[in-house]
């Protein structure tokens, strides 16, 4: 009890005058606006309203990763990033990485001791893995800043750091997300997540020629190299590169998101370019501002689509009570304790920016993050949407406590 006085004293006195129930309030009112979003969107497609039926909600999903979710990031990185920032913060990606990966060792032991239904394995794992490091964490940021009385000093300032380095972060989640989350989430040989018989093996058949896992995205060429010894240069060259691209499967790497990212760390970096696109009085910015009104109705758009996936309510999911619970735990307990030994380490290591209270915060809220968002669209656009959206609404449940706990401790280690 004596360590728990002296907790909660060190915030309140070191942090800026916030008090506990000012830093539960701050981690408490994202998540209220995550599910008073989600709640529309499960009105929206209950059978009162019927206005966001299955087919439209996959519809409004791949309208937000081909265009609005790539405003977004466009928008927020490229005003963000200089090529001096983007090698001071090297570290913000391979935490993102590292959280990605531990969290996935972390799903992998949950899941073997566990083991949920055929053909959820993978599913445990990736629900347990990927972390909200970009919509949560910037509404979060933004409360905090709010407060004139806000342990990071200037409000501007705070606000401005914090959506820098979180939106920096967000670049190498979309690649993980259309990579890593993409496979993962794939089809059973069965062809859809809707089995009935869950006596199936843990892991599933065999597959066969014909499973949905080895359908490549982009069709192989076996011959793509040019071998006439006539053939110039450029033509050996174009067609090498055409190999490569159909070889490593670029098409399916290289996403919107993606592509967008690459774009804004590009223009950010040159001056001249960023001068010409990203400041207020660019004689382009009425790209970027395009770019920012678009991406500004990307959460909303995908709270309402998760929010819809719940009209059958939030126990139609097949996981069970003892996987569901397993994976809210992992999520936001293991995860976390682990995210905390990442980031003491690298400080320990001299990688992170001497002084920067901000970053190590970020860094932090990283790991201790619900569910991502994200990963559950992606699910849904696997197949698995009503699953995952059943995991998200009790995540987020429970994250309210988990957040207020964890940015509690957080801020007695920076202050």
């Amino acid at each position: 009890m004596d360590s728990v006085r002296i907790l909660l004293s060190a915030v309140e006195n070191q942090a800026g005058g916030e008090s506990v129930l000012a830093s539960i309030k701050i981690a408490v009112l994202p998540i209220a606006k995550v599910f008073t979003m989600c709640f529309l969107g499960f009105l929206m497609a209950s059978k009162y309203f019927n206005i966001l039926p299955a087919n439209g909600r996959k519809l409004l999903n791949g309208l937000v990763f081909t265009l609005l979710l790539p405003c977004l990031i466009f928008s927020q990185l490229g005003q963000a990033v200089t090529l001096q920032k983007m090698l001071d913060w090297w570290f913000i990606p391979v935490n993102v990485v590292l959280g990605s990966i531990s969290g996935s060792l972390i799903g992998l032991v949950v899941a073997s001791i566990v083991r949920p239904p055929y053909p959820f394995f993978k599913f445990t794992i990736i629900e347990i893995g990927i972390g909200n490091i970009g919509n949560v964490p910037l509404v979060l940021i933004a409360a905090l800043c709010r407060d004139q009385s806000n342990p990071f000093g200037d409000p501007e300032k705070c606000s401005t750091d914090g959506t820098a380095y979180i939106s920096f972060g967000q670049w190498v989640g979309a690649i993980i997300l259309y990579t890593y989350v993409f496979n993962m989430l794939a089809p059973p040989p069965e062809g859809t997540f809707d089995i009935d018989n869950e006596s199936l093996p843990l892991k599933g058949a065999p597959k066969g020629d014909d499973s949905p896992e080895q359908v490549p995205l982009l069709t192989e060429k076996k011959e793509v190299i040019s071998t006439d010894p006539n053939a110039s240069w450029t033509q050996k060259i174009k067609d090498f590169l055409v190999y490569l691209y159909e070889k490593l499967k670029l098409k399916q790497i290289l996403q919107p998101p993606i592509i967008a990212s690459i774009l804004a760390m590009g223009f950010g970096a040159v001056p001249f370019l960023k001068g010409l696109i990203f400041t207020a009085d660019a004689p382009l910015f009425f790209f970027t501002d395009s770019c920012m009104i678009l991406g500004e109705a990307m959460i909303p758009c995908i709270l309402l689509a998760l929010g819809g996936n719940l009209v059958d309510g939030p126990g139609s999911s097949k996981l069970g009570l003892r996987t569901t619970a397993a994976i809210i735990f992992a999520r936001l307990v293991l995860v976390p304790s682990a995210g905390i030994g990442i980031v003491m380490l690298a400080d320990k290591l001299g990688f992170l920016p001497p002084d920067d209270k901000m970053f190590r915060f970020v860094l932090l809220l990283q790991h201790s993050m619900p569910t991502s968002v994200l990963a559950g669209a992606v699910a849904s656009l696997r197949g698995c949407g009503r699953d995952a959206a059943a995991v998200l609404f009790w995540v987020h449940i429970f994250a309210i406590f988990s957040m207020a706990g964890w940015i509690i401790l957080f801020l007695s280690i920076l202050f």
